[in-house]
């Protein structure tokens, strides 16, 4: 069948295929970037912390009054975290993984005079070992010694010690080519000497975890006992004990003192649940979305189809009764729906990457892969298709008598 008659008969009547075009178009942009936000945030969402989460729980504390020994509230919280049976390890820090709050520094460099290649990263004071608190790997040099962590009181001053350790994605963007980092210096600014490296470990989300995993990744400890009212306690269960401990701890902790409260206390995959409940939410109110585009599409396809296919029954009539079959009707309907969805892909193509370039510019996501576009190309291809397929089989199946009969 050639098409040139199809498309004659198109363009005698355009507004029609034009509108369906249109439709294709817009609902393929959509879907291509609602596809990859919804993957890239559920993505995000269940990607590992760096943390023996199902073995982690945080319990933080207010000040109900001015607190006067935070050392010794310190010292003899973490003591006691550690004589309860089943604890593995406890510690005092600053924040806690996906926390969405805390300490951050965005101007680390590899040189104090590196002007404006500034790198940010979540800082956790570690006055135990959150190496081994938070089950992290430690994959170049050593944990913290007790030697090397340094108390620091905020009304005193702040220091932040000699020594760091790092993670492989920060080390890896403040000294790019490189293999080994321990020895290396990292610098907050021009002044002062920095903090020589003295272990890596593979990961540990900052408490923020953008869906950017080289963002998320940016974290550095530091050997600090803080001594602040408001307190935050990790600890490491044996497995299957963690329910167990956190209910202890709550109760052993609360009964040490009268002049503090009890703010929260979390398992890590209630931190986790709490930190991407934002992006499983507009996963879920995209992927609605996505859905609704479609079926909305197919059914405009599957209605128009059926509108021609109405006004086209004499013409079809007159067709089968010069001796087409039933498949040259039904290829007719489907070459005529494909020359359509076409032109919808292909506008679809452009005003898909013109979308993507507008949500990159104003929400710094990243870019669409080809392999979505790829995709959705293709998706909506078929979807004309299919959806036609309904009502041209209607169109073939009207005998000649019937088609050209007259009321």
């Amino acid at each position: 069948m050639e098409v040139r008659p199809i498309l004659s008969a198109m363009l005698r009547a355009k507004t029609a295929p034009l509108l369906l075009a249109a439709q294709v178009a817009l609902t393929l942009a959509i879907i291509c970037n609602t596809s990859y936000l919804i993957v890239e945030r559920l993505t995000a969402s269940s990607r590992s912390a760096g943390v023996d989460e199902p073995n982690v729980f945080a319990i933080a504390f207010a000040p109900a009054q001015r607190i006067d020994d935070l050392l010794s509230m310190q010292l003899r919280d973490e003591e006691t975290l550690r004589a309860i049976p089943g604890v593995v390890s406890a510690t005092w820090t600053n924040q806690v993984p996906l926390g969405q709050s805390g300490w951050n520094n965005g101007g680390l460099s590899a040189t104090p005079d590196n002007g404006d290649s500034r790198i940010g990263a979540g800082q956790y004071f570690n006055p135990g070992s959150l190496v081994d608190t938070l089950g992290l790997r430690l994959i170049e040099g050593r944990d913290f010694a007790a030697a090397d962590v340094v108390t620091v009181d905020p009304e005193q001053g702040m220091e932040v010690g000699e020594q760091v350790i790092i993670t492989r994605s920060l080390a890896q963007q403040l000294y790019p080519g490189e293999s080994q980092y321990v020895g290396r210096r990292v610098y907050s600014g021009p002044d002062g000497d920095g903090q020589q490296v003295i272990g890596v470990v593979e990961k540990l989300h900052n408490p923020w975890a953008p869906t950017d995993d080289v963002a998320a990744e940016g974290s550095m400890l530091y050997p600090i006992r803080f001594l602040d009212g408001n307190s935050v306690y990790v600890v490491r269960t044996e497995p299957g004990r963690l329910q167990e401990v956190m209910r202890q701890a709550e109760a052993q902790l609360s009964a040490l003192r009268n002049d503090r409260v009890l703010r929260w206390a979390r398992s890590m995959s209630e931190i986790r649940d709490r930190r991407y409940a934002g992006e499983r939410l507009l996963a879920g109110l995209l992927l609605g979305v996505t859905g609704f585009l479609l079926l909305i599409t197919a059914s405009g396809i599957v209605g128009m189809a059926s509108l021609w296919v109405n006004q086209r029954r004499k013409q079809i009539g007159v067709r089968r009764a010069l001796g087409a079959r039933r498949i040259d009707i039904l290829r007719y309907f489907l070459i005529e729906n494909a020359l359509i969805s076409s032109l919808g892909v292909i506008s679809g193509f452009v005003l898909a990457l013109a979308l993507n370039d507008l949500l990159v510019r104003e929400l710094s996501v990243s870019r669409l892969p080809w392999q979505y576009l790829a995709a959705g190309m293709v998706s909506m291809w078929l979807l004309g298709l299919l959806a036609v397929l309904a009502p041209a089989m209607r169109a073939a199946a009207v005998p000649p008598a019937v088609a050209t009969r007259t009321a």
